[in-house]
């Protein structure tokens, strides 16, 4: 959207033509570094069962993640010619700057539902201790997996670690998918409309979800911010499938045996580790989707 001409505010920071480049080539290089097997899959036909879940699920293509935006408050400088016609733009002369107030004006409501996300999630204690259990339970009892890869400890296996644990899934979008023989098994019923009130900082999935709110939050999101909160979750959708129960091996993925006591350490040692990575993220969009 290109509203009209404005005067340039004084609180504007302001990045001179060579410096805004220079950062949107070097966002690029980043952005394409971490998504080459993906476009190198896409180009011949190839499929992942592990790295291609961010570009199916959330429906978001690489082409995306290069595109660098200063965020909110950053004037750049003679971009008027090349930024103009980019949504959410308006031109200031030969400058250009991101359109927060008409983003916020058009997208009010979306922004609540981020920030209320965000914010409740962040106002939790984290849990620990779910194991990454909710990949077991979406093949649980059921002839057929998710994924053409084989499992593990094979049916029967699996459906007993299922048996010998608790379930404790807090998160909607994991819990929709489990098998029906799972769904009562789970300390929680999950819906849509309470996801609000179960989100908790601990869990792999709502971490992962930063990525997802990060793209919502368009180009009020700081470039660094976006790809930081994408590699985070390529890191924990990684560490997700290696505690599933499918055999993940021929494609150069120890496990993580969840089953066994050092197995369970391992998950609740690195499900700490995405928590903390993602604490700062979390509290960045969140500054973006409410300012105080």
């Amino acid at each position: 959207m290109i509203s009209a001409p404005a005067p340039t505010r004084a609180e504007d920071a302001v990045l001179a033509e060579s410096e805004w480049r220079a950062a949107a080539d070097a966002h690029a290089a980043r952005a394409d570094a971490m998504t080459a097997g993906r476009r190198h899959r896409a180009a011949h036909g190839l499929t992942h069962p592990v790295d291609d879940f961010l570009y199916t699920y959330y429906s978001y293509r690489p082409s995306l993640l290069r595109r660098w935006h200063p965020g909110a408050g950053v004037r750049l400088a003679d971009a008027a010619a090349e930024r103009g016609s980019w949504r959410w733009y308006r031109v200031e002369g030969d400058d250009a700057v991101v359109d927060a107030a008409a983003f916020r004006t058009e997208r009010a409501s979306l922004l609540r539902a981020v920030a209320g996300i965000l914010r409740a999630t962040a106002g939790r204690n984290p849990r620990f201790g779910c194991f990454g259990l909710h990949e077991w339970a979406m093949v649980y009892r059921e002839p057929e997996t998710r994924h053409p890869v084989p499992l593990r400890l094979g049916a029967a296996g699996t459906d007993a670690v299922v048996e010998a644990h608790e379930l404790h899934c807090t998160h909607f979008d994991a819990f929709r998918f489990f098998t029906p023989a799972a769904v009562p098994r789970n300390a929680d019923a999950l819906t849509r409309e309470d996801q609000p009130l179960r989100e908790q900082p601990g869990c792999l999935h709502a971490n992962m979800d930063l990525y997802k709110w990060a793209v919502k939050l368009g180009p009020l999101v700081p470039g660094r911010l976006m790809l930081d909160a994408f590699e985070l979750a390529r890191d924990i959708r990684t560490v997700d499938m290696q505690a599933s129960p499918y055999d993940l091996r021929d494609w150069g993925l120890a496990p993580i045996p969840i089953e066994t006591d050092a197995g369970k350490q391992d998950y609740i040692a690195r499900q700490r580790g995405f928590a903390e990575r993602a604490a700062p993220i979390r509290a960045a969009l969140l500054a973006i989707a409410a300012p105080a």
